[in-house]
């Protein structure tokens, strides 16, 4: 049996909504671009032929995995997430001691993950630091450029 996924509804839907403008949108205009290439004769010397051969096999790659992804998807609800410990769905609030500045992230699935907008990776090395830490608690995270220091202000 496959790994579940974990995401928030936000990812889940978002999945969703990828997966239909690739089935509704854009596998139908490149096979009609296909065919159109089809129709300008020789095969072997169409350019605009394998390119869109090659694009068509990209989005089905892309369908393919979102497939995967949307049936094994687990959806928590960030609501429904204790905010005892960090976890899944959490929004944590860190005092960087090396820099003496707080941040705030929510732990998000893969897919969600968008750093610059406070979204990390429960695969992150930060998130991984954090799991299962309280508030108060102090974390030694490593990172590429080193070590970061954090304080656990306040989960949400």
């Amino acid at each position: 049996m496959a790994e579940k996924v974990l995401m928030t509804p936000e990812g889940y839907q978002k999945l969703l909504k990828e997966m239909e403008d690739l089935q509704k949108n854009q596998r139908p205009a490149i096979i009609k671009e296909i065919e159109e290439a089809r129709a300008k004769g020789d095969l072997s010397e169409n350019a605009e032929y394998h390119a869109a051969k090659e694009k068509h096999a990209l989005i089905e790659n892309r369908i393919s995995e979102l497939s995967k992804k949307i049936n094994n998807a687990q959806v928590v609800d960030p609501s429904t997430v204790s905010k005892d410990r960090v976890g899944f769905g959490c929004t944590v609030v860190l005092y960087d001691l090396d820099n003496e500045k707080s941040v705030e992230y929510m732990i998000v699935g893969e897919d969600e993950s968008d750093p610059n907008n406070g979204k990390i990776s429960i695969n992150s090395p930060i998130a991984q630091a954090l799991a299962g830490k309280e508030e108060g608690d102090e974390v030694t995270v490593k990172v590429p450029a080193g070590q970061r220091r954090f304080e656990i202000e306040e989960i949400k």
